[in-house]
């Protein structure tokens, strides 16, 4: 009975793993296929192998200055965010004040609002300012719904360190900026990983106001992913292999924090 229940978990695993790595495979096949070749046949792999999709995109401007603007503005954003949910999430852990738990709510309230509901507000705000169309402008838009996945994570690794640790730190004669630096901050090291993990991934795929906010200059390429019909028809294969590279970064990224999700999951904040 055992092996049997075991079987039909292996099964199980390996048809939800083909399910999900399908999609992922067919867009990587569609970017070596011709434009002719995807809409005209079906195949697993390409017929007729070109590296043409890809070709355009590292030497057309329209489609690399996107990732490069795409970078910019996520890695401004995930910095900012770490830097202002840091101390945040330490005040949530350490102290107690009035309305803490209501401010705290009210911090995760902005987080599963839609970013449509504050697309106006910033775009009348920006365009008074003149930042739009600025790379500064998306980064600081995100701010609104990373700060708070920031400060949610943050404070629950650090909830699990003993007060005792600060305690001890200040009899020794650590100043506080010496001590948060020094010590905490490397003791949730794991922490600030999944946090800039989760910044990162939200940054690098939000549409509604990165495309809002932006026009040419600090269009991201997922704007640009949007814009690719032309006067002969939507052009699958840059389209594909656009997919393909905007997988990367994220992938990437992944890797390094993995073993730092998994502690988040262990902890039940991711």
């Amino acid at each position: 009975m055992d092996d049997r229940r075991w079987k039909k978990r292996i099964a199980f695993l390996v048809l939800y793993l083909l399910f999900a790595i399908l999609p992922v495979y067919w867009m990587v096949n569609m970017s070596f296929k011709t434009n002719e070749e995807i809409l005209s046949t079906f195949s697993l792999f390409p017929r007729h192998f070109t590296w043409d999709h890809y070709r355009t995109i590292f030497t057309d401007a329209s489609w690399y200055s996107g990732y490069i603007n795409s970078m910019i503005y996520v890695a401004i954003n995930t910095v900012i965010s770490l830097l202002v949910a840091l101390p945040a999430a330490y005040a949530f852990s350490r102290y107690s004040f009035l309305g803490d738990k209501h401010v705290f709510f009210w911090l995760l309230t902005n987080r599963m609002t839609p970013p449509a509901v504050f697309l106006l507000p910033f775009f009348q705000l920006y365009t008074t300012l003149g930042l739009m169309d600025t790379h500064i402008a998306v980064a600081l838009a995100h701010l609104l719904f990373n700060v708070p996945l920031a400060v949610w994570i943050l404070e629950g690794f650090m909830s699990g360190i003993p007060r005792e640790i600060d305690e001890t730190a200040y009899i020794d004669g650590y100043s506080f900026p010496r001590f948060f630096l020094t010590i905490f901050i490397p003791l949730i090291k794991a922490g600030v990983g999944v946090a800039a993990f989760f910044c990162f991934m939200f940054s690098w795929v939000e549409l509604l106001m990165a495309r809002t906010l932006t026009s040419v200059n600090a269009k991201p390429i997922v704007a640009v992913m949007t814009r690719t019909v032309s006067a002969s028809g939507m052009d699958w294969g840059v389209l594909a292999a656009a997919g393909v590279l905007t997988i990367v970064p994220g992938a990437i990224v992944i890797w390094f924090v993995r073993h730092y999700i998994a502690k988040g999951f262990a902890m039940g904040r991711v």
